[in-house]
């Protein structure tokens, strides 16, 4: 008879999708002009992801629009490590959690009060979601480096103006964000559209005077403004395609696509050693009929322990 694998030894993942979106991040420039930016089509992904969990649609819209918008802002690292967004305020979402490593492994969840949304109607915008509180920016860069975060409070009425006020109060940056979620006849499907006006020095406007540059990047601005929601969740439509759409007497460029996939990072070996933290007093407290169950927040997922099998903290 075979022997189960012990919990500690057991890597394996959940049932969860096996997806990968080859083309899910569509980095660009304009040559010659100040202004450089990612398209995000999470296709199919979005909706592998966001059906683990069942919310209303504004909320589902709403974490959907997170993991596209960190999808782009993770597909900027540098180095081997992973980029978060985390919004905490006193809505009815408590909590609301993307990040993506710097492979593409994108994962997503979010906290709400069921019925504390009643009272918001159908369509509430993602500050009435969220309330007053904060937006928290993370760069993870491994236990080697020191992990870079930036704060600010939730300001605006979506998420796109929230992160604006982001890069215009923490990195002195000026952006341009657009993000667009939806249930499709496809399934749910998330895009975003994230454009940075680079500094002249040293920068891809280099060659332009200061009002040129800025004449470019107002430009830039007015074309992105006529994209629609309709455009950038349309599977039949290449990323390639619609960026040229919008830019292409701009001196478009575009850059190395990179690959998105479901990215829950869970496994039976890392519960195991959070479990073989707790005293055995807290662990006889956990098990139910002699089993531990401990459910992953991102896919959620039960991972179920026989309490036999976990020894526990020694006192």
């Amino acid at each position: 008879m075979t022997q189960p694998t012990p919990a500690f030894l057991d890597h394996d993942r959940p049932p969860v999708p096996d997806l990968v979106i080859p083309r899910g991040v569509l980095p660009f420039h304009l040559d010659g002009k100040p202004v450089r930016g990612r398209l995000v089509r999470l296709g199919p992904l979005a909706d592998a992801l966001l059906t683990r969990h069942t919310e209303t649609d504004a909320v589902t819209r709403l974490l959907g629009e997170a993991m596209a918008l960190t999808a782009g802002l993770a597909s900027a690292l540098k180095y081997r490590g992973s980029f978060s967004l985390q919004a905490k305020g006193e809505g009815p979402i408590s909590m609301l959690l993307s990040d993506c490593t710097d492979q593409g492994e994108l994962r997503g969840y979010v906290r709400a009060d069921a019925e504390r949304l009643t009272q918001y109607g159908r369509n509430p915008s993602a500050r009435a979601l969220l309330g007053r509180g904060y937006l928290a920016f993370t760069c993870d860069q491994g236990e080697e480096m020191e992990r870079y975060q930036g704060i600010v409070a939730i300001e605006g009425a979506d998420l796109a103006e929230m992160t604006g006020s982001y890069f215009a109060s923490s990195e002195q940056l000026r952006s341009h964000v657009r993000l667009a979620c939806a249930r499709t006849a496809e399934g749910w499907r998330a895009s975003a559209l994230i454009m940075e006006r680079i500094a002249s020095e040293g920068g891809l406007g280099e060659a332009l005077d200061p009002e040129a540059q800025e004449e470019a990047w107002r430009t830039a601005i007015v074309l992105a403004g006529t994209l629609t929601d309709a455009e950038m969740l349309d599977d039949a439509l290449p990323p390639e395609a619609l960026l040229h759409r919008l830019f292409s007497l701009e001196g478009l460029a575009l850059g190395q696509a990179r690959a998105l996939a479901y990215g829950c990072r869970c496994s039976r070996s890392r519960l195991a050693q959070v479990l073989e933290g707790f005293a055995a007093p807290d662990l006889d407290h956990m098990a139910e009929a002699g089993v531990i169950t401990m459910n992953c927040e991102f896919c959620n997922y039960g991972f179920r322990f026989d309490r036999e099998a976990i020894r526990g903290k020694r006192a």
